[in-house]
């Protein structure tokens, strides 16, 4: 573990390698687990706001969780998060045949909501937790995302590397510029 600014480090996010290979894990990390997608305060009035807008890309089954439940809820450790279907997949998933895919990243990848997905979904497999004084920043080791791993270990992209976007989005450029630094440190000694 390291400090940079106000987050703690685990090596682990620059040491071991990832990338997602859907071909092979068909999207598991949306449909499997026994919790929606962790999100912020600010993360909850986004999604209230551009729920209209994404509602036309998504399932029945999911308008219908969302509609019931609301577009967030506190999951049973008090924790915001995305709502689920029949307490399984996130209420925005959607298929392309037999992968799962995230309803509001369509909608954004198809320019109608400029809101990419939660910054949880898009940091996986790091995981953030918010503390009073600082932020731990984890990798979050799933079976289901084996494949991934290989992938990565195949393609020599560690996992910084693979969400550095996301890590942008949620620390900003100069604190990634900083993790670089220090990745560039450990690989030298």
């Amino acid at each position: 573990m390291f400090q940079l600014g106000k987050t703690i480090i685990s090596e682990d996010i620059l040491e071991k390698e990832f990338v997602c290979n859907l071909s092979a894990c068909k999207g598991a990390c949306c449909v499997d687990g026994d919790a929606g997608a962790p999100l912020s305060e600010a993360e909850t009035k986004i999604m209230e706001e551009i729920y209209p807008k994404v509602k036309p890309f998504l399932r029945k089954e999911g308008i219908a969780a969302i509609e019931a439940q609301g577009t967030w809820v506190k999951g049973t450790d008090g924790d915001l998060e995305t709502p689920l279907i029949d307490e399984k997949d996130c209420a925005y998933v959607i298929f392309d045949g037999k992968t799962a895919l995230c309803g509001i990243e369509q909608a954004y990848n198809q320019g109608i909501v400029d809101w990419k997905k939660p910054v949880s979904c898009h940091l996986y497999p790091i995981r953030v937790k918010d503390f009073t004084e600082f932020a731990a920043v984890n990798y979050d080791k799933w079976d289901i995302c084996d494949d991934a791993c290989s992938l990565g270990k195949e393609l020599e992209v560690p996992v910084y590397k693979f969400v550095k976007e996301a890590l942008i989005r949620r620390f900003g450029e100069d604190w990634y510029m900083e993790l670089e630094k220090v990745a560039q440190e450990l690989k030298n000694s």
